[in-house]
């Protein structure tokens, strides 16, 4: 069996078969083949066979930026998510193939009070990279970080329902809410929610010590992560891998040469418009599987004109989503409406009525918000999403049917998550 019949083996048995979560799969230290496809993923790697111990990955990321950090209160893009929040960390809880929550570093949780106070027994045996056994105070003090008026994390409204957190004993932590809340297991395995070693009363997230299934060996920001198998790690006979390293190629071409060269063993977010390619390739396997990603066109409402509804909704009908998911996502998609609610969530319901494209409703917005010669910038770059730059220019046509004008501004790859998302 070659290394790479091996390493797909492990990917194919894992994600392919359903057998576990995204999350789970990220703790093997092999999620960056997935690549999100709005509501579908498309994990791309080479070769299949069964899982065995040992090996060496190499994944070609999507994303990856000079200002990435260990610090869990940011994880912006899936380089962190993926390399720092689910192989190098673990959470109490975790959300499982099916969307239901299960513990990680918990044992078990339960809730008393009408679901206003929540107790999570720790795992025995769960030991951080340093060899020091977790214990509650180790998990207040890294809940607390995502806390308080004072915190930066971008997971802090996840917690501001927390009126207090404390330790019961070395095993037990106690969180009471302001109100309760059934779903509050779920919140918990959030990939900002990480558990870290507390150190003088205080969270150490600058350390890199974690619980994950791997060790951070060398980490250059903006260019690649490596990490080594933990021997110690709680779940037994995880990871599968000896090492993986996480390489930050942020140019869509790039990527694809990548791995049609075997330079990497997975990728992040392929091209579709050349699967067909990948797919002559004997050494290369593709595998779909639902999930849960889901691609945004945001609007900044603090500043005109989408502080103006009445815009906001012009816009939303000028979009021909249908069109987006057939000729970007060549189907492998589905219509989104404007919430971040997959189908594929557990739960998941939308109210309002699906949105589609409708000149004469976008038109009827534009002169209800009196800008009937409405003109807007669209920021993009296929850092977004592979695809983002051509679904813009599609937008910008359907727009001008609208009597809308979009400014189609191409962005810096390398720059997009950094000094454009969110901020344009």
């Amino acid at each position: 069996m070659s290394e790479s019949e091996y390493k797909l083996g492990i990917a194919q048995s894992l994600i392919g078969g359903g057998k576990v979560s995204r999350r789970d799969f990220i703790h093997l230290g092999l999620a960056a083949g997935l690549t999100v496809a709005a509501a579908d993923r498309l994990f791309v790697s080479t070769a299949r066979a069964e899982p065995m111990q040992g090996g060496f990955a190499k994944l070609g990321m999507a994303h990856g930026a000079t200002t990435d950090s260990i610090d869990p209160a940011g994880y912006p893009d899936t380089f962190t998510q993926t390399a720092f929040s689910g192989s190098l960390s673990n959470s109490l809880t975790e959300v499982d193939a099916k969307g239901n929550v299960q513990p990680d570093l918990a044992e078990s949780f339960e809730t008393s009070d009408g679901a206003k106070t929540w107790a999570f027994k720790l795992r025995k045996g769960a030991t951080f990279h340093n060899g020091k056994t977790v214990t509650a105070d180790d998990v207040v003090t890294s809940l607390q970080y995502h806390m308080g008026k004072d915190t930066k994390s971008a997971a802090k409204s996840l917690l501001d329902s927390v009126a207090d957190v404390k330790a019961d004993g070395p095993e037990t932590v106690v969180f009471t809410l302001k109100d309760g809340n059934a779903d509050f297991p779920y919140i918990m395995s959030d990939y900002h929610l990480v558990i870290m070693p507390a150190k003088d009363g205080k969270a150490d997230w600058a350390s890199g010590v974690r619980t994950g299934a791997f060790v951070v060996e060398n980490f250059q920001p903006g260019v690649s992560a490596k990490l080594k198998r933990n021997p110690n790690y709680f779940k037994n006979g995880k990871p599968y891998l000896d090492e993986v390293e996480f390489i930050a190629i942020t140019d869509l071409a790039a990527r694809m040469a990548a791995l049609s060269t075997g330079e990497v063993d997975y990728i992040g977010r392929a091209d579709l418009k050349t699967l067909g390619m990948l797919k002559r390739n004997p050494k290369v396997e593709i595998v779909e599987v639902t999930g849960y990603g889901h691609y945004t066109l945001p609007m900044n409402v603090t500043m005109a004109p989408f502080d103006n509804p009445d815009v906001r909704m012009a816009l939303k009908w000028a979009i021909n989503r249908q069109e987006i998911v057939d000729k970007i996502f060549l189907g492998h998609a589905t219509v989104a409406n404007d919430n971040p609610i997959a189908p594929a969530i557990k739960f998941a319901k939308d109210p309002q009525p699906q949105h589609s494209f409708d000149p004469e409703k976008a038109k009827h917005y534009l002169k209800k918000a009196g800008m009937e010669n409405l003109k807007v910038d669209l920021s993009v770059a296929d850092a977004a999403f592979a695809g983002a730059v051509d679904a813009a220019s599609l937008i910008r046509e359907t727009a001008a049917q609208c009597g809308i004008d979009v400014n189609v501004v191409r962005e810096a790859e390398d720059a997009y998550w950094d000094n454009v998302w969110l901020k344009k």
